[in-house]
């Protein structure tokens, strides 16, 4: 999706390059327009669309040579990226990976259906599609795919309309590609035991690997070892990589983004309904204040505190994706209450509002991001 905001402010042919070399899935059946000189219609045209995009913990062929060995698949990270009908508000909630959430019964790709689970966590569900999808490596990664998109859906309310799958080799190749990112450290992270992790607070630019080791890491010295904390930091890469690839340097150099093309796409995985080069044509004029990051709304979960679940603002976080309404509204209504009969203010016109809740990361736009950075520590 970062290419396909890159693409959409250059040149549509190439997009078109780049999206007739992508591996794709046929997943969707569980649950391409020719393209024209001034560039390819949008096949969505008019309404909201939901993306969900995941990072594959997978550990094959290079993959085993980053993460190291595990049996199965799983999806380490969970983002539901929401595009406006307008084409002109793009929205990504990170869900944590240890939110617990119900997995409803699963369509396999060999026929079968899975049981449902009650309070299991929400990556679990790639991976029940995987250890029973089939036979193959294609039908078991195409249940994994359907049961993430069904659990979400499930647990959410909203209709997910596609997915975009990337693995390790794909995250690091990507940065390696826009030439690494710039990104602020507030503070020493180390993560010496699963990671390798080894980064000085203060601005920096980082190479693929370390990009992917700072995008993996759980367990950094002195932290909780939660995923909510990790979610922050793969905030900010994002917002890092999408300010690159939004960049002149990026944009206007042929030579970086073919290199981005040839790096990426064998790495990535893309439902066969998806068509990026419509899709970045129509969000060719998206800023980086209209593209916005945060966190689902959660809490510790009482009875275990390694497991998290979301409070009753998610809820309206949803609501607020379903409706195609701001989220950064959802989670900071504004103060619309009426005068009182005498036309003086209302009690809550009067009355400053309560402060919204305390989230390990709050709504903010890529353009905020790129502008807290710029007060990085030495």
């Amino acid at each position: 999706m970062v290419a396909v905001l890159a693409f959409g402010v250059s040149v549509a042919a190439l997009a078109r390059r780049w999206e007739a070399s992508i591996p794709r899935s046929e997943a969707m059946d569980l649950v391409v327009q020719p393209s024209k000189p001034a560039g390819p219609a949008d096949a969505a045209a008019g309404r909201d669309l939901n993306v969900l995009l995941l990072g594959s913990d997978s550990r094959e062929g290079e993959n085993g040579q980053i993460g190291g060995d595990a049996v199965g698949q799983r999806s380490d990270t969970t983002i539901v990226m929401h595009v406006s009908a307008g084409r002109d508000r793009v929205e990504l909630v990170s869900v944590p990976r240890d939110s617990l959430v119900d997995i409803p019964a699963c369509q396999m790709a060999d026929g079968s259906t899975t049981r449902p689970r009650t309070g299991a966590m929400v990556n679990e569900a790639f991976a029940i599609g995987w250890d029973h999808g089939g036979t193959t490596d294609d039908e078991r990664r195409d249940s994994a795919i359907a049961c993430a998109v069904s659990t979400v859906q499930a647990s959410t309310g909203l209709t997910i309309d596609h997915f975009v799958v990337v693995d390790f080799v794909g995250f690091q190749s990507m940065v390696d590609a826009l030439g690494g990112v710039d990104i602020c450290i507030d503070q020493d992270l180390k993560d010496p035991r699963y990671t390798g992790l080894d980064l000085r607070a203060g601005y920096q630019r980082l190479d693929g690997t370390q990009a992917l080791q700072l995008a993996r890491a759980r367990h950094v010295d002195g932290g909780d070892g939660m995923d909510p904390s990790r979610i922050g930091r793969q905030q900010q890469l994002l917002a890092a990589l999408v300010a690159e690839a939004l960049s002149k340097n990026m944009t206007t150099d042929w030579a970086r983004l073919l290199g981005f093309v040839d790096r990426t796409k064998d790495s990535l995985l893309i439902d066969k309904k998806l068509d990026p080069g419509s899709l970045a044509w129509a969000l060719r004029s998206v800023r980086t204040d209209d593209i916005v990051l945060t966190t689902i709304p959660w809490q510790l979960y009482p009875q275990n505190v390694n497991r998290v679940v979301w409070t009753s603002e998610a809820d309206a976080v949803w609501a607020a994706m379903a409706t195609d309404t701001p989220v950064v509204d959802a989670l900071h209504p504004a103060d619309q209450s009426p005068p009182a009969a005498d036309g003086s203010p209302g009690p809550s016109q009067t009355t400053p509002p309560e402060p919204a809740p305390a989230l390990p990361e709050q709504a903010t736009s890529v353009g905020g991001q790129m502008r807290q950075a710029t007060v990085c520590p030495a």
